[in-house]
């Protein structure tokens, strides 16, 4: 687009649509950006609000405790910055934000989807609910056990918005989330531009109207996407942060509705949706019943591990997962104790590796075991969801620690059976005494399980 003589980079206007971005950090020469902003196509608003609080304008942080004062070199006067989301780049009162008002980026509404699958009855209700919910522009509840085939349900929905000429947005807490369902998404619908949005991912070209992205990157938005789906809506840390639950509305356009999938709804989310839109699958697509968890007592595990030695019970299960060359995932209450064990497993197999939230292999690390590359992963409950590995088995180690609630212990025993050639499979839960979170996980297993096979 000409505008007295200066051209309109359409990369300037795919990438600073619908986002929220920091002047002096915009991927565009100065020279554009300020002929922007001169055009109108770019409104600055200031970084941080002062009146009638302090409040930051990208994160929507109003916590006090959250702001620092300091000496700012580039003003030269005393500035404020916010602490709650520095790791983006730091917002500061003489900080200056950008925001597209300028023209539109073209929505396409030609989109093959390349899906030939199959939904159960249970899926097709669901299916059809989302979409009807879609199109009335109503928020909905999609609650639906471990392994249901949630993501293949999100297909139909994200279809007809992109024939609208809508633009969606699929939010995960979970950076591991966000890398499982890229390769499903760009596979179903390969001629959609898609764009994944974490930490550091690589740079990514064209108007994304398929946006995979963690909550956190949502900061980074306003007013942007026409439907918006928060996958594992019940995940840390979205559930405890209110800051990530506005972005999640700032980010969505006025009248958007928002889609909450989940297959471990807090009490609060039931008691919001359930009466009024609502879908509920008790059932697997490969129609087998979830694998049931055992308790296994592990007394002194932890002291035990710090002598050096592994529990005979778990050196036993882990070997026989070895011998069967049966891959598996150990869940560890606190990564000081999984590093301490992490050289006692590597003497039963040295390719043994262990998994936290700060390794920076954290995805080559799973995609290794993904390709059969090494045995097991040693994890914290990083990898509670969002990972599928076929036939994987899995053990919590110290399941009654106040990390592994039940909802936590339910989607760690969701990683199991969920590949239809596969569909049994180990769970158990080693404990240092049997905990009512470690009992109400094995009760809703089982709940589900005569709830998906009485009908």
């Amino acid at each position: 687009m000409k505008y007295k003589g200066w051209l309109l980079p359409p990369a300037l206007r795919d990438f600073h649509e619908g986002r929220i971005w920091l002047k002096e950090h915009a991927p565009f020469s100065r020279e554009d950006i300020e002929k922007s902003i001169t055009r109108k196509y770019m409104q600055l608003i200031e970084g941080i609000q002062k009146e009638p609080y302090l409040k930051c304008n990208r994160c929507q942080n109003g916590d006090p405790q959250q702001f620092t004062m300091f000496d700012c070199s580039k003003c030269q006067q005393q500035c404020v910055y916010c602490r709650h989301c520095l790791n983006m780049g730091r917002v500061s009162s003489c900080t200056q934000l950008m925001i597209w008002t300028g023209p539109r980026a073209i929505r396409i509404r030609k989109h093959l989807l390349k899906w030939a699958g199959q939904f159960t009855v249970f899926q097709q209700q669901a299916a059809n609910e989302m979409l009807e919910s879609v199109k009335a522009k109503r928020s909905h509840l999609l609650h639906a056990v471990c392994g249901a085939g949630k993501t293949e349900l999100l297909f139909p929905t994200v279809h007809y918005a992109l024939k609208q000429g809508l633009r969606v947005c699929i939010a995960t807490p979970r950076t591991d989330v966000v890398l499982e369902l890229y390769p499903r998404f760009q596979t179903v619908f390969p001629q959609t531009i898609i764009h994944t949005l974490y930490g550091g991912p690589p740079k990514q070209d064209g108007f994304a109207q398929i946006v995979l992205a963690t909550t956190h990157q949502l900061y980074r938005f306003e007013r942007a996407f026409d439907v918006m789906i928060v996958d594992e809506a019940d995940a840390f840390p979205y559930t405890f942060d209110e800051t990530l639950q506005s972005a999640v509305q700032k980010a969505k356009t006025a009248n958007a509705p928002i889609m909450l999938v989940t297959a471990t709804p807090s009490h609060k989310l039931l008691t919001q949706y359930q009466n009024e839109s609502y879908s509920f699958i008790p059932k697997r697509y490969h129609n087998r019943p979830l694998p049931v968890p055992r308790f296994h007592s592990l007394w002194n595990y932890e002291k035990s591990l710090k002598r050096g030695k592994i529990p005979r019970k778990l050196k036993q299960w882990t070997e026989e997962r070895l011998a069967r060359k049966e891959p598996f995932l150990l869940f560890f209450p606190k990564v000081e104790l999984m590093k301490i064990a992490t050289p006692l497993f590597q003497l039963l197999d040295v390719s043994i590796m262990a998994v936290h939230a700060e390794d920076p292999e954290r995805k080559e690390k799973v995609l290794k075991l993904r390709h059969e590359e090494v045995p097991g992963l040693l994890t914290t409950t990083i990898l509670e969801r969002g990972i599928t590995i076929r036939n994987v088995q899995v053990a919590v180690i110290g399941a009654e620690s106040t990390i592994f609630t039940s909802s936590a212990l339910i989607q760690i025993a969701g990683r199991v059976g969920r590949n239809a050639d596969f569909a049994d499979g180990d769970v158990v839960f080693f404990h240092h005494g049997i905990t009512t979170e470690m009992d109400d996980a094995r009760t809703k297993i089982l709940y589900y399980n005569k709830k998906g096979f009485s009908q």
